[in-house]
């Protein structure tokens, strides 16, 4: 009996393979659009707070621009991570008022659980991109069972810049239990209008990989990008042109030195070369990455080996090979962790990101600093966290950032690419 279910499985499995070697997808290269450099204006940069939701755990934001140039961005929020109250939140940022709206819901537990008709019990990772068509997607983790190595990833649409969403529906990207399948880079577009999506796998051997989308949402392909022994999570997507690409990985492996995991292609993805250990020191966190309009890489990472508590903008021009530290976006490494002492700091950090806080009463400052104690500190020893950063570059050439703020809040740098230019000087 064991024999025939062994026989049983392996034919099961060729049959996959020639089913989806009959089915594969005609090449297409990645979808470039010109780069046009900003010219001159004025070097500008400025913080603020996107969340604003005081008392909850909140992490992992991602942006996009909507159609009228306003950003979108996009986390998950609730009273710890993996908890079931966690919800997929969204903000949208007006440039020309430097104002970020109101909080919304995008996504809940149950209501992701009503359109699946399957039990979940927790929401994760939200990413967005743009298909072909205009049509917004949104990509974010989902868990039926167990830890986040029983993942899959759940997509909703919105054809209004997400005013409205569709209903939830699971991506399938493996043939067996559908389990284990995260997102947490930014999706990209191909020349023939399918999408590719960076996902990665945690469940026994952990290690990155790409899927290709077609127009309808559905997997066409899939490509390994790293094997268990690399470590290789989170992949970021960087186009140079229209063939050569380079994807950045989150390094978990305990092995030193710890540096992000890089692979490339010089032929649209139809190969990609074996994982390396990059420069980048890489303390087992999310990093970002873009390519400018000049073709030079700019990145956001804690640029570290262990730890979150310092975040650094660096930059690349020779394709990821060297890099130089551009801007220190925070660094509390060598802040006493005491929790007086950390309480004064949170304040006044709070205070130089965001104005309305340094304009508020003593008790509205309280409240965003009990709101990084309840996350953060634990029987009075506290830790710094500054994580999971998130880049994008509108049509305008501004350049925006996100990351977690202590757990408690995302932060936005809004930055012109003047600016940037200054710092390279």
């Amino acid at each position: 009996m064991n024999r025939l279910l062994l026989s049983g499985f392996i034919l099961l499995a060729f049959g996959l393979g020639f089913l989806k070697a009959s089915q594969y997808p005609a090449a297409a290269s990645f979808d470039v659009r010109p780069r046009v450099t900003p010219g001159g204006g004025e070097a500008k940069f400025q913080s603020r707070f996107a969340s604003s939701t005081l008392h909850t755990q909140t992490h992992a934001a991602s942006l996009v621009e909507l159609k009228d140039g306003r950003i979108r961005a996009f986390w998950f929020a609730g009273s710890r991570e993996g908890a079931k109250d966690v919800e997929i939140r969204s903000a949208v940022f007006d440039p020309a008022q430097g104002l970020w709206g109101a909080e919304q819901t995008v996504a809940s537990r149950e209501g992701t659980q009503q359109s699946l008709l399957r039990y979940v019990s927790k929401l994760g990772n939200p990413v967005a991109g743009r298909a072909a068509d205009g049509t917004l997607w949104l990509y974010y983790v989902t868990v039926s069972m167990g830890g986040w190595a029983g993942s899959s990833i759940t997509a909703i649409t919105s054809a209004d810049d997400g005013v409205t969403w569709s209903p939830a529906r699971r991506l399938v990207s493996s043939p067996f239990l559908n389990i284990s399948t995260l997102v947490k880079g930014a999706p990209f577009p191909y020349s023939d209008g399918t999408m590719g999506l960076p996902v990665y796998h945690e469940f026994i051997s952990k290690f990155g990989e790409l899927l290709r989308l077609d127009k309808t949402g559905a997997v066409i392909d899939k490509q390994r990008l790293s094997a268990g022994k690399d470590h290789g999570l989170q992949p970021i997507f960087l186009a140079k042109n229209a063939n050569e690409a380079l994807m950045l990985m989150r390094y978990s492996g305990t092995d030193a030195p710890h540096r992000a995991i890089s692979v490339s292609t010089n032929d649209a993805g139809r190969h990609w070369t074996a994982p390396v250990k990059s420069p980048l020191l890489n303390p087992d966190s999310a990093l970002s990455a873009m390519v400018l309009p000049d073709g030079r890489i700019l990145a956001a990472l804690n640029n570290l080996e262990q730890g979150r508590d310092a975040l650094m903008l660096v930059v690349s021009a020779d394709g990821g090979s060297t890099w130089r530290n551009v801007y220190q976006l925070e660094d509390q490494r060598k802040q006493s962790l005491d929790e007086a002492h950390y309480l004064r700091t949170v304040a006044g950090l709070a205070k130089d990101t965001d104005a309305r806080v340094s304009e508020a009463p003593a008790a509205g400052v309280g409240e965003y600093v009990a709101s990084a104690r309840q996350q953060v500190c634990v029987e009075h020893n506290c830790r710094f966290e500054f994580s999971y950063p998130y880049l994008i570059q509108t049509k305008s050439g501004d350049i925006h950032l996100v990351y977690t703020w202590n757990r408690s809040f995302i932060k936005h740098i809004w930055f012109t690419q003047a600016w940037l230019d200054q710092r390279l000087e």
